[in-house]
Order: structure tokens, then sequence, then C-alpha cells
């Protein structure tokens, strides 16, 4: 293995009703935990999502309706996903920028605190887009000389995903083999919350990257305009924009 972990490392793969952070839900989940010395487990869960998959979304994973009518929802499974994440770095295909956002959005949904500043994100899709810009599938071929079969399956993209970020880390001198230095490298732009609504300014002070109020300081707007901050909990953000938003709300008052 190349790389050099100090903590356990998950890699996930969500397939989904869509592509709407704030709005779909989960229908199928693997994750590939991988311990410092090398040994690995796999879990994976069917979910019934509570709503209709739509037809093209099914075109993609092959997940229908009436695959996942009698699977468990997602609030059945949120404490086993919890106990495996917790403890660990995360990894995944394009998760710093759909699934982990997605996943923290299920878990605060049902009442699971997910807090980002527990975890070190790595996004192989990033380093493969920095390095060789193509697809999963692509990555994988090149990367690791194989041809993925059942693409679109949580399973069959997981398992492809962790071999291809362990090949990339053999391949490239330049890429760092720990998880915090490759953390960083794998982040596009550095944001306060998962769906890129909050980034950071110079001072590292947290702005508005949206709105009226863009470029401005959170923290300064909430103290001067309360009433947007009420207008932010209201309106369709994600609901861990959200907490961030009432985190530094509640910092403003003092």
């Amino acid at each position: 293995m190349n790389l050099k972990l100090h903590k356990p490392l998950c890699i996930f793969d969500l397939e989904t009703t869509g592509t709407n952070i704030g709005k779909d839900r989960i229908v199928e989940i693997c994750i590939l935990k991988v311990n410092p010395d090398a040994s690995r487990e796999s879990k994976t869960w069917r979910v019934n999502p509570e709503m209709l998959i739509p037809k093209e979304s099914s075109e993609i994973h092959g997940i229908y309706d009436e695959d996942v009518k009698d699977a468990p929802t997602f609030r059945d499974i949120a404490s086993k996903v919890m106990e495996m994440i917790t403890g660990s770095d995360l990894g995944g295909f394009n998760s710093n920028r759909f699934d982990v956002p997605l996943l923290a959005e299920e878990l605060l949904r049902v009442g699971m605190d997910f807090d980002l500043s527990k975890f070190r994100l790595v996004d192989a899709q990033t380093i493969f887009h920095k390095k060789e810009p193509r697809n999963l599938s692509a990555a994988y071929q090149f990367y690791c000389g194989k041809t993925l079969e059942n693409a679109h399956s949580a399973e069959a993209d997981v398992w492809a995903t962790f071999e291809v970020l362990d090949a990339q880390v053999g391949k490239y001198d330049d890429i760092p083999n720990e998880i915090a230095p490759l953390s960083e490298f794998t982040f596009h732009n550095k944001n306060a919350d998962l769906a890129g609504f909050i980034g950071y300014n110079e001072k590292m002070e947290e702005v508005f990257n949206f709105g009226k109020y863009k470029g401005q300081g959170v923290k300064a707007v909430f103290q001067k305009d309360l009433g947007y901050f009420g207008w932010l909990q209201n309106a369709d953000f994600p609901l861990y924009t959200k907490k961030v938003f009432t985190k530094i709300q509640l910092s403003s008052r003092f």
C-alpha cells in the first residue's frame, strides 16, 4: 500500500435520487474502511429514500423504486454509518463536492451531528483532474490497468476509487502519501461549509460567496443585519451551511 495512514481512511460512495444536495436522498451507500495496517472492511447498504427515484437517476445506477421499497431508511442505518466513519478520515471520488455534503445533510436530517472539523477529506477525483483529467473508469484504466465493471454501482466504484487513490500516491513523486497533506492537495478552494456558500478571506475569516453581501465578512454582516441571518435559516440552503451560519451568528454576539 502506497498510502501511509495514521488513522483509518473510509472511502465511500453514494448512489442517490439526484444531484441536489439539499433535497435528494441516498439509495445506496458503500464504505470501505482501510486501517493503518492495511487491513480492510467493507459494508454496503441499500436505502429506501422515502421518495420516488427519478427514472433518469435509476438509468444511471440501476436502482429502481422496487429495489429499495423494503430496504431500511437512512434513519435506520445512520448510527451504523456514524460508527464506521467516526475516528476516520474520509475519501472518495468527487466526494468533496457531492458525497460528503450529501451525507452530511442526511446525518443532520436524522439528528446526528456531522462536524467537518473532525475529518480530513481526500478526493481522488481532484488528484486525477489535476494530473489526468478524465472520469473514474478512465482513471481505473490509466492507474490500475483494469476495466471498471459495473460502473455506477456503489460497491464497484468505491473499490475502484481506493485502488486509483493508492496507485496515484505510488505514481507521482510530488503527491504526499499521508492524509493531512493529501487532504490539502485535493481541495480546489477552502470553504467554511461543504456546499461552498461560505468562503474565507486572506485573514481566514468567513465571508459570503453569494448574494448582496458577497465578499463581506459573515460575522460583521450578522452584527449589522440580524434579519439576514433569519432569512438564511428559512431559505433553501443545505443544513450544514445553516449550521455554520448559526455557529458564526452565535459568535457574533461577543
